[in-house]
C-alpha cells in the first residue's frame, strides 16, 4: 500500500523549478493569510510580525514542498503519514532556532505550552501542522496544479520579477534585522560600561 502523491498529479513528475517555486510562492502567501487569520481571531488584528515585511510565510511554502516531493517517492502510507507529522515540526524547529541564533529573537514562543522543546515546537502545534499538511497535499495541492496548468505561460513571464520581490524582501529584511540587532547589542555594552572607570 503506497501513498501515490506523484500519480495523482499533485505534483507533476519532472517538476520544473519554476513550477516548485510557484507552489512555495503560493503556500508561503497562503500561510500568511492562514497566521493573520489566526492573529484576528485570536488577538483581534490581521497584522501579526513576522519574519519577513511582505506577505509570505516561507515556513509554509517549505514544509508542504518536502511533503510533496517526498510523495514522488512513493512511501508507504504509514511512512507517508509520519512524515506529515516530523516534516512541519522539523521546519518549524530549524526556522525558530536559526531566526533565534542570527536575530537573537524568539518570533514564537511555546514555553508556556506542555510537551515543548525549547518553546520552537509543541506538541499541540505539531498536530496542528499535521492536520494542515494532509489537507494542502490531498486538497490544496490539486487545486495549485490546476491552477499552475491555468497561467503557466503567464507565470514563465511573472517568476523572474516574483523572484526578484522575494529575494528583496528576504535580502532587506536580513539586513535591516542585523543592523538592529548589532544596535542594540552595541547599546547595551555602553549601558554595562557607563559605571566603569
Amino acid at each position: 500500500m503506497f501513498v501515490q502523491v506523484g500519480s495523482m498529479e499533485r505534483l507533476v513528475p519532472g517538476a520544473t523549478a519554476g513550477q516548485l517555486f510557484f507552489y512555495f510562492i503560493m503556500y508561503s502567501f497562503l500561510g500568511w493569510v492562514l497566521e493573520g487569520s489566526y492573529n484576528l481571531y485570536s488577538k483581534g488584528s490581521f497584522r501579526k510580525e513576522g519574519f519577513l515585511k511582505g506577505p509570505f510565510k516561507p515556513m509554509y511554502g517549505c514544509a508542504p514542498l518536502l511533503m510533496l516531493l517526498a510523495g514522488e517517492l512513493a512511501p508507504p502510507w504509514w511512512l507517508f503519514l509520519l512524515l506529515g507529522l516530523l516534516v512541519p515540526t522539523g521546519v518549524e524547529f530549524a526556522s525558530g532556532w536559526l531566526l533565534q541564533r542570527l536575530f537573537h529573537k524568539q518570533w514564537w514562543d511555546y514555553s508556556g505550552l506542555r510537551c515543548q522543546w525549547q518553546g520552537h515546537i509543541c506538541l499541540r502545534f505539531s498536530l496542528y501542522w499535521w492536520i494542515l499538511i494532509m489537507v494542502s497535499v490531498f486538497t490544496i495541492q490539486p487545486l495549485m496544479v490546476l491552477l499552475y496548468r491555468q497561467i503557466e505561460f503567464l507565470w514563465g513571464y511573472m517568476l523572474p520579477g516574483a523572484a526578484v520581490l522575494f529575494a528583496s524582501d528576504l535580502l532587506w529584511t536580513c539586513r535591516t534585522r542585523l543592523r538592529g540587532r548589532n544596535e542594540s547589542v552595541l547599546a547595551s555594552e555602553l549601558e554595562l560600561g557607563e559605571g566603569e572607570v
